[in-house]
């Protein structure tokens, strides 16, 4: 199922199946059944519709987010990261399916795999009510180096992607939800809001696993996230962070702020 979603270029159609998946997926997750895991060669990476066309992260065009044009690039860039969401959450499940890990690991990644396939259509039915869809602006091209960079480091792979990346969206929302406030877009608040509710469950899920293979490896989580996150993202961490969310999802200050180019203040 997983490589079937990874496999699907179409962007409706792709989140589409994922949806079906998942359902069918906790269909056979009734009454506690253990359906069997296999194992699966995912393509490194997923298939993509023509558009939007890719760019590096500098020549991505910037728009004046008090525009209407500026809150569809906005509306944009979140339905891409939503779609490049539903792809790393498959994603995980088969490129490490050589390791064994209990069912709620595959429960929770498949759970997060459907609630970003869910977002997906919540913003890209805001873009239709702007008069815009997906693939109508460029987009971000760096989106899955993080998946490639750790496509054979499965602590890598979490700590990076639901630890750091997902975490940021925590630290953003609450900015671009005011914007859309400020414009008497509902419709796009309420998206937004229901995302931002449910990507604190997909950080957490990061940071429970991590500490998993952390403690069967008898590792300290704090002193390998801090490795994995200074081998496999570029840059330092960006405050402002979004503390309580962070603390909600499972991440305590002295994980991200030490990676960060600043030094908090404190009272």
């Amino acid at each position: 199922m997983a490589c079937d979603v990874l496999q699907t270029a179409d962007a409706v159609a792709k989140t589409q199946l994922s949806r079906r998946y998942a359902a069918d997926w906790f269909a056979a997750r009734q009454d506690d059944a253990r359906p069997d895991i296999g194992r699966a060669d995912p393509p490194l990476r997923p298939a993509r519709p023509d558009k939007p066309e890719l760019l590096s992260p500098r020549d991505v065009p910037r728009r004046r987010p008090g525009t209407p044009e500026g809150r569809a690039a906005i509306l944009h860039a979140v339905a891409h990261i939503e779609l490049n969401a539903v792809d790393l959450h498959w994603d995980i499940i088969a490129r490490f399916s050589d390791v064994p890990m209990p069912i709620g690991f595959f429960d929770d990644w498949v759970k997060a795999a459907d609630e970003e396939s869910k977002h997906f259509g919540l913003v890209s039915d805001c873009l239709a009510r702007l008069g815009s869809h997906y693939g109508a602006l460029p987009a971000h091209a760096g989106m899955w180096r993080a998946a490639e960079d750790t496509a054979q480091d499965f602590m890598g792979r979490l700590a990076v992607v639901p630890m750091v990346l997902e975490a940021r969206g925590l630290d953003v929302t609450p900015g671009m939800i005011d914007i859309f406030r400020k414009a008497k877009d509902d419709q796009a608040v309420a998206a937004l809001e229901v995302i931002y509710s449910e990507e604190v469950h997909h950080v957490a899920y990061g940071s429970k696993w991590f500490h998993f293979l952390c403690g069967r490896h008898d590792k300290d989580p704090k002193e390998i996230f801090h490795d994995l996150v200074r081998r496999y993202f570029h840059g330092p961490l960006k405050p402002p962070f979004n503390e309580e969310k962070r603390a909600e999802a499972g991440l305590p200050p002295d994980f991200y702020w030490p990676l960060s180019d600043e030094v908090p203040l404190r009272k």
